[in-house]
């Protein structure tokens, strides 16, 4: 039977004095007064009600009441009082006063074998979380010599918060219990609206700022947290049951269904509303936040979590929050849904049951931020952001050390950072050689650059995308740090700034940053001081604010998520070995830029996606039927070993680029081949650092560039044209985007025998084995 809430409150308030048991008759005696002296009750009334529950308790039991032995009687007596006490105490009275007459009467105790009872007999699981919250701060203000007696109860006590506010999966508890206190858990409950966990990227965010608090005290004064507000992991469900929502059983269905009735979920959604006290909360949030834009972010219970980034897989959202009161709550609130909407997400759904956690309780808590920046007339943007990883998956020249880490740089909302853009590259940065590049070229550094900046357009009330040139002049703070000048045969720092400087000839660059600046010190030192405590790679994404301070800016990191790194190698595990002397009937193909390290043996089938056939494609819905023609093979070769290889980039947004797929598309291949052409134009950068780049890390799935027009690298196109085309017994649709694609069957083609690829981190190759 589920209690109601009247009885709900009569257990807690049971419980809550269980946890002292050798103080219960003075804590209900104090009880009492307060109900007599609020005149809830007189104290004669009282009394009367307990003799008569008592005697009607008797006759329950079939005994005279004259007849009952005294001892018995008295015994009766209490426990009915006892009953009464905490019955009209739980039905009129708030439990904060409970608590605060606790604590009263436990500081009236201060022999010490009574408060060494208390502590050993004290129970933190079943207390109220206020009651555990008092006893550990009771216990980090004892002297240093009580402190250490008390030390093992501090750190159960801690635990038990990090369950109940932050997060209960384990190998995070592990870290954390090491660094949060008392102050750190007020923090939350102060800003936190609602119950439950405030979620993975919360928590995240909170442990990384409290181990650089400790553990980095040489720069922790550039480090800073944006303010933030959370909105726990339990109104997810509140606001689902309010609101009819039923999609719980969403993630049971075929993917095709997922798919089919997304929308309509996210239409659902966008209708439903928050309670009056929960928009009463988030209205009280943007009155103090005045007119300061706001992200709306996801952090749910598994997110940013060891083994399970979740990255972006769930919606987040800018609110520029510039309209009146009401339209920056309606945006608001809207947002939260949306974000709330992405739990029943394709690619959401597909992550979690190809990572084993469809049955995992996946509740929503909301991140608030305030968006870092400063603005620029209309614009809102801040001057540089990023995201960091300490360890450097793919290399791409054999002096950079792997274990220094890389970061990706842009200009404006760290968004073009992590999602993969079009034709637009963020700076791509190895720690070890900051100024050692992928590219070359003057002309190669210009097209492998940013050329779009996110903002957010204050007048507009929106976030927009704008060219670089419209933003980027000598009135941008910071110009000197990031921008360089193409003069035509060279590209370099400008010597001075001003408005001599063409917006057109600048090229996003960073280079004076690398060279002048403490950045690269500074943010290795994070970075290894997260990692050595995660005991493992860890990646930030993170906002810079510049100050100009004579020869060097004075650098502000502004940290917004932390999470584990992931590698496809484990750590100790020995290289593969790439073959030296295969014949070249052998050999599929070999790769030599940006190559991972790592092994995929017994693959069954290709999917090839032509190139040339691609490119024939009429219409942006031919396209997009491609990807969705690669999600429907992603189904039907779920129980195969398959790769697949195809022109361009694999999940670009701009489908010109390449083949427009997500997660859920793609989620069962063990490879993804990109095909690059310099005819083209393509990236030399393969998904590497994005979201969709962590997807294929945590999956298992390797990404690989094969450049046919370069000596190094090579593919037996011959083979793929000449093979058997098995497609129409896997795709029953006969559309143009069905006719770019072919599947072959690798054992049909080879007598038997299947592909494997080796990846040492310099080279790849694909050759075909025998089977024996």
């Amino acid at each position: 039977m589920t209690p109601t809430p009247e009885t709900s409150k009569v257990l807690n308030i049971f419980l809550l004095i269980a946890q002292y048991p050798i103080m219960a008759s003075p804590i209900r005696r104090r009880m009492r007064e307060e109900l007599f002296r609020r005149g809830i009750i007189s104290q004669e009334r009282f009394e009367d009600e307990i003799r008569e529950k008592a005697v009607e308790s008797q006759l329950r039991e079939g005994i005279t009441p004259k007849n009952e032995d005294p001892d018995q009687w008295n015994l009766r007596f209490h426990r009915v009082r006892r009953t009464l006490t905490d019955f009209y105490f739980a039905y009129n009275l708030p439990i904060e006063l409970l608590e605060g007459i606790v604590k009263e009467v436990l500081e009236k105790h201060t022999d010490s074998t009574v408060v060494a009872d208390l502590q050993r007999r004290f129970n933190p699981e079943l207390a109220p979380l206020s009651m555990v919250l008092n006893q550990a701060e009771s216990f980090e203000n004892l002297p240093e010599k009580q402190r250490t007696e008390v030390v093992h109860h501090l750190q159960e006590l801690r635990v038990v918060m990090l369950k109940s506010l932050v997060s209960d999966q384990l190998a995070f508890i592990n870290v954390a219990k090491q660094w949060f206190t008392t102050a750190d858990f007020n923090y939350i409950l102060k800003n936190r609206i609602g119950t439950g966990k405030v979620g993975g990227k919360a928590a995240g965010l909170l442990l990384a700022y409290k181990i650089l608090q400790n553990n980095a005290p040489e720069i922790f004064e550039q480090v800073v947290v944006p303010r933030s507000f959370f909105v726990g992991a339990d109104i997810f469900y509140q606001f689902l049951a309010n609101n009819e929502l039923d999609f719980i059983g969403q993630k049971y269905k075929t993917v095709e269904q997922i798919r089919a009735e997304f929308s309509h979920i996210q239409d659902q959604f966008t209708r439903a509303r928050f309670p009056d006290e929960i928009a009463d909360r988030l209205r009280e949030i943007l009155n103090e936040v005045g007119r300061m834009p706001l992200i709306v972010r996801s952090s749910s219970l598994l997110e940013d979590n060891f083994g399970t980034s979740f990255a972006g897989k769930y919606a987040s959202f800018f609110c520029p929050n510039q309209g009146t009161p009401s339209e920056n709550l309606r945006d608001l609130t809207l947002a939260i849904r949306c974000t709330y909407a992405s739990v029943f997400s394709p690619d959401a759904l597909m992550y979690r049951r190809r990572m084993g956690l469809l049955d995992y309780d996946e509740r929503m808590a909301i991140l608030l931020q305030e968006v870092q920046g400063e603005r620029l007339g209309s614009y809102y943007l801040p001057t540089m952001a990023g995201v960091a990883y300490s360890y450097s998956p793919i290399v791409w020249n054999p002096r950079i050390h792997r274990e220094d880490g890389f970061v990706r740089l842009v200009m404006g909302l760290g968004t073009r950072a992590v999602d993969r853009v079009g034709t637009d590259y963020p700076r791509l940065v190895n720690l070890s050689h900051p100024q050692l590049r992928p590219e070359v070229t003057p002309k190669a550094i210009r097209y492998y650059s940013q050329h779009y900046v996110d903002l957010l357009n204050l007048e507009k009330n929106k976030k927009i995308t704008l060219p670089v040139e419209d933003v980027l002049d000598d009135r941008f703070p910071g110009l000197r740090w990031i921008a360089s000048v193409d003069d035509g045969d060279t590209i370099s720092p400008p010597l001075t700034v001003g408005r001599h400087l063409d917006p057109k000839n600048l090229v996003l660059t960073f280079d004076s940053l690398l060279q002048h600046s403490q950045f690269v010190p500074l943010l290795k030192t994070i970075l290894s001081r997260l990692s050595d405590e995660y005991r493992m790679p860890v990646d930030v994404e993170f906002v810079v604010s510049l100050k100009q301070a004579g020869s060097s800016p004075e650098l502000v990191f502004h940290l917004l998520q932390c999470r584990p790194q992931n590698r496809w190698q484990s750590e100790g595990a020995s290289l593969p070995v790439v073959p030296t002397d295969l014949s070249e009937k052998h050999l599929l193909f070999s790769c030599s830029k940006m190559v991972p390290q790592g092994y995929v043996d017994q693959i069954d089938y290709i999917v090839f996606v032509d190139p040339e056939k691609y490119h024939q494609l009429e219409s942006a819905q031919d396209y997009t039927e491609v990807a969705r023609q690669v999600g429907k093979l992603n189904k039907a070769l779920e129980e195969h070993s398959f790769i697949l290889i195809g022109p361009g980039r694999w999940g670009s947004t701009d489908f010109k680029q390449g083949v427009s797929v997500t997660y859920a598309d793609i989620f069962n291949a063990r490879a993804l081949i990109e095909l690059i052409s310099t005819q083209q134009g393509y990236s030399t950068e393969p998904s590497y650092g994005t979201h969709f780049f962590q997807d294929l890390v945590e999956t298992q799935i390797y990404p690989l560039a094969i450049h046919p027009e370069e000596d190094e690298d090579t593919i037996n196109l011959d083979f793929i044209r000449e093979a058997q085309d098995r497609a129409t017994d896997f795709l029953k649709d006969e559309t143009r985007a069905r006719k770019c694609i072919k599947v072959i069957f690798i054992p049909g083609e080879t007598a038997g025998a299947k592909l494997e690829i080796a990846m040492d981190g310099q080279c790849g190759m694909g050759y075909f084995v025998e089977q024996s």
